[in-house]
């Protein structure tokens, strides 16, 4: 397992962030290498939608947390020819009212599980691009909920 994650304040109520990111088809917009999404099932938790990154790959994603307006996570798993089944992973996004600057915390994790060794020495070596995708991924959003 390979866990990254990044945090950072917005300047916008907790209410305003969620409207944006518990929003499979907001996802492009604010979250780094995600060229579409869409909800192909279901609202809030068990919520199944696909998410097209911008490789190209298709993953099927399966909303695994949900707590109105503070916690979404889901799982994603590769779809498609030469997909390993046993390769997934989870993305959560966890909001906090920030008291004393007024705004949110906005913690973005990602949890990793590689199909394999030899995949996961490469995912070691790639953390630091997954840091800077999640720092992106931050001031994307940052932007997005400012506009409100």
């Amino acid at each position: 397992m390979i866990l990254v994650e990044r945090s950072a304040h917005v300047a916008a109520p907790v209410e305003v962030v969620w409207d944006v990111v518990q929003r499979a088809e907001q996802l492009p917009a604010w979250l780094a290498g995600v060229r579409a999404a869409e909800v192909l099932s279901g609202e809030g938790f068990g919520r199944r939608q696909l998410v097209q990154a911008g490789r190209g790959a298709a993953h099927e994603a399966e909303v695994i947390a949900y707590q109105e307006p503070t916690l979404i996570g889901w799982r994603e798993r590769a779809k498609g020819a030469g997909a390993r089944a046993e390769a997934r992973t989870e993305i959560y996004v966890q909001l906090t009212a920030d008291e004393e600057e007024g705004g949110t915390v906005v913690r973005l994790i990602v949890v990793r599980w590689p199909a394999g060794p030899v995949k996961a020495a490469l995912l070691r070596l790639g953390l630091r691009r997954v840091g800077a995708d999640l720092e992106d991924s931050l001031a994307r959003l940052t932007d997005l909920a400012a506009v409100g």
